[in-house]
């Protein structure tokens, strides 16, 4: 986690050459008054989606919390919009375009699939049922195959003590 941290710096300071370049680039297409107007337009509709996304997912994480559901799908989805807003209310145009990208119903929808399997792939199983409720399990019989490294895991163990081939089924949301 560290090693990645180092990066960072350069990171932020590539993410604003880049900002940079496309103010100019739409400064001169459009003209610099238009440039400044849509980055501080943007600034303002992101900072007043920051409050409403926050709202939304506070108010969803207590509606689950409430009914004893699993509040892990409240929370990604909450943490997407939070995402989608502060890009939005970050001073840049190309920032900006990506929050509002983030902000548009299927985007949001695979953004907040991909966040919850980094989150289920980083806790452990019994955080990630915690957050996200139990998991189907389908279970092939036959010969047990070996799994990639990076995805070794202990096998299961059923009576007689023969490991069971197996994949986790995500339940379809609707």
């Amino acid at each position: 986690m560290r090693r990645g941290l180092r990066f960072v710096p350069l990171a932020l300071l590539l993410a604003a050459l880049v900002e940079l370049a496309v103010f100019v680039a739409v400064g001169r297409a459009a003209g610099f008054g238009i440039a400044v107007l849509a980055v501080f337009a943007a600034s303002l509709l992101g900072m007043a989606l920051l409050r409403r996304e926050g709202m939304r997912a506070w108010h969803g994480f207590q509606t689950a919390a409430r009914s004893g559901q699993p509040p892990g799908t409240q929370v990604t989805d909450g943490l997407v919009g939070l995402l989608g807003a502060l890009l939005l209310a970050t001073p840049g145009l190309l920032s900006g375009a990506l929050g509002l990208v983030l902000l548009v119903p299927p985007v949001r929808r695979l953004a907040r699939a991909g966040a919850r399997r980094t989150a289920e792939r980083r806790v452990s199983s019994m955080v990630a049922g915690d957050l996200f409720g139990p998991r189907r399990v389908r279970v092939h019989r036959g010969t047990p195959q070996q799994p990639p490294p990076a995805a070794a895991a202990e096998p299961t163990v059923v009576d007689g003590g023969q490991p069971i081939e197996g994949e986790i089924v995500e339940p379809r949301q609707g």
